[in-house]
């Protein structure tokens, strides 16, 4: 048991010299074997960063507000100060850590399902981009580990570009939470944040934004290939105002890692969740992947199915500080080709029927 206590907690600190030599002593338990151990590892990173994004942010909130009731409330006090002074943080880049970015956790993260980041071309440090990553998934494991990490080797593969994974704003209002995202690299989904980004902080920034949001998380679900795409033009817009170009992305097998069920248009489920993403920011979806000891029982565990994302050809965009609504529509238009000429390019490679056609809402 102690030989298994370690591997985990040099996991969890980020490095794998704990697993290593808790590897060695496992003839001791026949029980076990080295790849058995190293797949509960990889179900357990996976899970800590499912509970991170489904609970953490409300925990820490309910947590410090029990702090300020009890004896411990200066502590509490002290944190509250250093968030009004550190607030518009998120709005300027954040504040990563290549540390917390290389964690080993990550990596088992990456070899649970597995993830993959495919180069298709060279990107030059003297432009910036903004990427649109497509489908959304239910929670976009596929973004987080290219772009919250380096677990798959985005800076290795793109030397000189620096990602920036847009997620909900509400999300850097939470204690604790925001510290945990920005170390990664996440900011602020907001055009304050972009504006910032893409004009104040030099070149060679990527903005990762999923573009289909909460309303393109209702409708995924395993086997379908579907984007919310024709009227999202804010990203469009945003790009021709600081001459970023434009690069799509598409994540084979993202809607792959779990199964949720899909309220039709004009149901009460649909309204509801509407109406919550409306007033929230996101979608309530009714969702399962597998369970902690066996992936034929139900849980939070995603499907072990993988996930290649490809990185396609930037589209070369001019500055213009007052875009009309003729130069968003043709970088739409430009858009919308592009990534149907990258699905249909890889998408035999990445497992999908040649006779499957990407469909654009």
């Amino acid at each position: 048991m102690k030989t298994l206590i370690a591997a985990y907690s040099g996991v969890l600190r980020g490095t794998g010299s704990s697993f290593r030599s808790a590897v060695q002593d496992l003839p001791n338990f026949p029980w076990l074997s080295k790849s058995k151990v190293e797949k509960q590892l990889q179900i357990v990173s996976v899970l800590q960063w499912v509970i991170t994004f489904l609970i953490m942010g409300v925990g820490c909130t309910v947590t410090m507000i029990y702090i300020f009731c009890t004896d411990c409330w200066l502590i509490a006090a002290l944190y509250l100060a250093w968030l009004v002074f550190d607030w518009n943080t998120p709005h300027t880049g954040g504040r990563r850590s290549k540390w917390v970015r290389n964690w080993t956790v990550w990596k088992y993260f990456r070899d649970y399902f597995p993830v993959r980041l495919v180069k298709t071309h060279t990107l030059l440090p003297s432009r910036n981009y903004i990427f649109g990553y497509h489908p959304h998934g239910i929670m976009g494991l596929g973004a987080f580990c290219n772009f919250g990490t380096e677990a798959t080797g985005f800076s290795v593969k793109f030397p000189g570009i620096k990602s920036y994974l847009a997620t909900l704003a509400g999300n850097f209002r939470l204690p604790v939470l925001r510290e945990y995202l920005m170390a990664g690299g996440i900011c602020p989904v907001n055009r304050d944040t972009i504006d910032y980004i893409l004009s104040k902080n030099g070149t060679g920034n990527a903005v990762v934004i999923v573009v289909g949001g909460a309303a393109e998380s209702l409708n995924c679900r395993p086997g379908k290939h579907s984007v919310t795409l024709k009227e999202r033009k804010g990203f469009v817009k945003l790009a021709l105002r600081h001459g970023a170009d434009l690069v799509p992305l598409y994540s084979f097998g993202e809607n792959e890692t779990y199964k949720q069920i899909i309220f039709e248009e004009g149901s009460w489920g649909r309204w509801v969740q509407k109406k919550f993403q409306k007033h929230v920011g996101f979608a309530p979806c009714i969702f399962h992947g597998c369970g902690l000891l066996s992936s034929s029982s139900w849980g939070l565990v995603p499907y072990g199915n993988p996930i290649t994302t490809v990185v396609g050809e930037p589209i070369t965009v001019p500055k213009i500080d007052c875009p009309s609504q003729e130069d968003v529509d043709l970088y739409h238009n430009m858009y919308l080709s592009s990534l149907t000429k990258l699905f249909n390019k890889y998408k035999t490679k990445c497992g999908v029927p040649e006779t499957e056609e990407l469909e654009i809402n």
